[in-house]
């Protein structure tokens, strides 16, 4: 097709929904970007819309002046290409886009790999990225329990406490440094050896996608949590230790995530395909409009709360999506992924996505999850179902979801920093933990799911307020405006350690740890992790949202107490449940007393476990309470916050009345068969 006239926003939005449009310029390959190896090098992009396309090519990814420029050919459905029998791996390359009267240059919005900022794309061949013994890393087998945690590159070895060679800090490569702690003391444990004493399972790795919020020839100081795409099948280059040549941030992170699998964690890649940096990207200056969603009349979307939104449903947008998870599994080994704003993508996508790695890796073997909502309302085209918590059950069975109901009720509204939860002198919310437990899969609750499969139960993330931030205003300040000038002003008291926090702050833990569903908590929430009461830090200094493996040790009863309930959970089939009848294993619920809450569990599996049934009981009023147990003789493997009682060969047991203590939870188990139908 010719553009014999400049088309507006609104009548592209027409032009690409007309039904020949789709016949005739959706293209259905899985090989656009450019590919190199022995036999040569192939450049494609799609552009239905350009009336001539040149590529070109530079000797770096900068400021050097082109080597060669050629004109591309023009194929079917939109593709153009260019090939050579010469190996250009490490060239890099841009295009210029002419559509009607206007050329635009812009780099290649398919691009495995780039310079710095992404000006310039670069030819790659990947087998020459391939770390040493690349071809046999395979990731650890899958523990009874998924238990995630959430990890920032930059933060996870910025802190000089961590004992980080100063060279590596911050880095793809620091995580291949295996053998850190404190300070070099040889006795305290940073870094990889700290992550496998805790025992988590798989290791979420905040955005390491190339995104446009750092500089990548600036300070090595500079932080964001990046969640500002550009270049979506590229890495990050500001965590590399070279940034000017678009293989080595390949390697380093295929080494990061080789060290990982080593040492037992699956490596999960948070992805955010619903908007991009700005709007006038690659993908606009190749196809434009096409790949943005739109209002009626023409302008953004702004679903996001960024600015754009991607375009999910069209179907060039959808099968790029696809294509970029895909080669993330195959190329990176790449375990899993959280999806960024999952509300703002189609669930049919979602389905898309589930069942092709389900047909690749096996049922299950890659876990897909994301946020079940959007900043704002979305356009979505007809026909089209946004992956929203009340279209959960459009969704294919092993996409799960945050559960938001679970976060605000254990310690209170997640934006009202005063509004407390049940842990911290919330009323009225027993029925709400209930429901919690069974990860929602109970009927009556504000959220009904289909299994505990399809729930991650958490109560802290990257963002919103830390647990220990939000616990310190709600509990230690009486109304809003002293709690709003501490987080403002003075920070002294998030490094205070008030006995009543701590209480909450370990009943929380009970809480959501004895949830169905998977768990998922922020990298150090296990040592009171302190933000200063900054709610959104993903532009503040590295210096405020460094992990502060200082503070590990500062609070290592609490870290212990982590440690103990991660072990304790393995151990625990009742809980670990993930199937749709998983919820039936909760019975003799009790949920209509001020501030207690208790339930059995049947715990039975084979055979295996500690115990045959559970007794569980939170007591969120600041005085001990009498709860009566079922009949029988119960070993405490949790009690008034020791969670080391159930490792011990000699546990203590009770039966009959049980004196709760003020803001605690029990775990009990009883080692006999019962019968649950009887039971109820």
């Amino acid at each position: 097709m010719t553009m014999t006239k400049k088309m507006t926003a609104r009548e592209l939005k027409r032009f690409y929904a007309d039904s020949t449009f789709k016949k005739n310029y959706i293209y259905d390959g899985h090989d656009l970007g450019a590919a190199c190896g022995s036999d040569g090098t192939v450049f494609k992009l799609w552009s239905p819309v350009a009336d001539r396309v040149e590529l070109h090519l530079y000797p770096d990814g900068d400021e050097s002046g082109c080597m060669r420029s050629v004109s591309m050919e023009r194929g079917e459905k939109g593709v153009w290409m260019y090939r050579t029998e010469e190996c250009l791996h490490g060239t890099y390359y841009d295009y210029d886009v002419s559509i009607g009267h206007e050329t635009r240059r812009t780099a290649d919005p398919y691009a495995r790999a780039c310079g710095i900022n992404s000006r310039r794309s670069m030819a790659v061949e990947l087998g020459r990225t391939d770390p040493e013994r690349w071809e046999s890393d395979r990731a650890p087998k899958r523990q009874q329990e998924d238990i995630i945690y959430e990890l920032h590159v930059k933060e996870f070895s910025w802190d000089g406490s961590a004992g980080f060679p100063e060279e590596l800090r911050g880095t793809y490569r620091a995580f291949t440094v295996e053998d850190t702690t404190l300070f070099g003391d040889g006795v305290h444990p940073t870094g990889i050896r700290y992550l496998k004493e805790l025992g988590v399972t798989h290791i979420q790795l905040m955005p390491v996608y190339d995104f446009g919020s750092v500089d990548e020839a600036g300070d090595r100081d500079q932080f964001n949590w990046g969640y500002d795409p550009v270049c979506y099948n590229v890495p990050e280059g500001s965590y590399s230790t070279d940034p000017a040549h678009g293989e080595v941030r390949i390697k380093e992170l295929k080494e990061l995530v080789q060290t990982l699998h080593r040492n037992g964690f699956r490596v999960i890649m948070d992805v955010v395909y619903n908007h991009t940096y700005s709007a006038d990207s690659s993908f606009q200056r190749v196809v434009p409009w096409y790949y943005y969603r739109q209002e009626e009349d023409g302008t953004l979307s702004d679903g996001s709360g960024c600015g754009n939104d991607f375009a999910a449903e069209r179907e060039m947008a959808a099968s790029f999506i696809l294509d970029s998870v895909l080669y993330w599994t195959e190329e990176y080994h790449m375990d899993g992924f959280r999806f960024d704003l999952m509300g703002l993508l189609p669930t049919e996508l979602m389905n898309r996505i589930q069942e092709e790695l389900d047909k690749r890796y096996g049922m299950g073997e890659k876990l897909i999850y994301g946020e079940p909502w959007a900043a704002n309302e979305t356009p979505m085209e007809p026909g089209f179902h946004q992956a929203l918590k009340e279209n959960e059950k459009r969704l294919n069975p092993r996409v799960a979801m945050f559960c938001d109901n679970t976060r605000d009720a254990v310690k209170g509204h997640v934006f009202e920093a005063m509004e407390p939860g049940f842990v911290n002198g919330g009323e009225g919310l027993e029925r709400e933990i209930m429901h919690a437990a069974s990860a929602w899969c109970d009927r009556g609750g504000a959220f009904h799911a289909g299994s505990p499969e399809r729930v991650l139960s958490y109560v802290s993330a990257h963002d919103n307020l830390t647990l220990w931030d939000k616990l310190i205003l709600s509990m230690t300040h009486n109304d809003h405006s002293l709690a709003l000038h501490m987080s403002r002003c003075d920070k002294k008291g998030f490094y205070e350690r008030p006995e009543e926090v701590v209480r909450a702050y370990k009943l929380a833990v009970s809480v959501y740890f004895t949830c169905q569903g998977r768990l998922f908590f922020l990298s150090g929430e296990e040592f009171a992790r302190t933000k200063e009461g900054d709610d959104n830090s993903f532009e503040a200094p590295i210096s405020l949202n460094r992990l502060d493996y200082k503070r590990a040790y500062e609070f290592e009863e609490l870290v212990h107490f982590y440690k103990d309930l991660i072990a304790l959970r393995k151990c625990l089939p009742g809980l670990c449940d993930k199937t749709e009848e998983a919820g039936k294993r909760i019975f003799k619920k009790s949920a209509n007393r001020k501030g207690v809450v208790s339930f059995q569990v049947d715990n039975r599996y084979r055979g295996e476990g500690l115990c045959d049934t559970l007794f569980i009981a939170y007591n969120s009023r600041r005085r001990p309470v009498k709860v009566t147990l079922p009949e029988g003789e119960w070993e405490a493997f949790l009690k008034d916050g020791d969670s080391g009682m159930w490792r011990r060969p000699e546990r203590e047991t009770y039966s009959g009345l049980l004196i709760l203590p003020p803001v605690s939870a029990v775990i009990m188990g009883r080692k006999t068969e019962i019968n649950q139908e009887a039971a109820r």
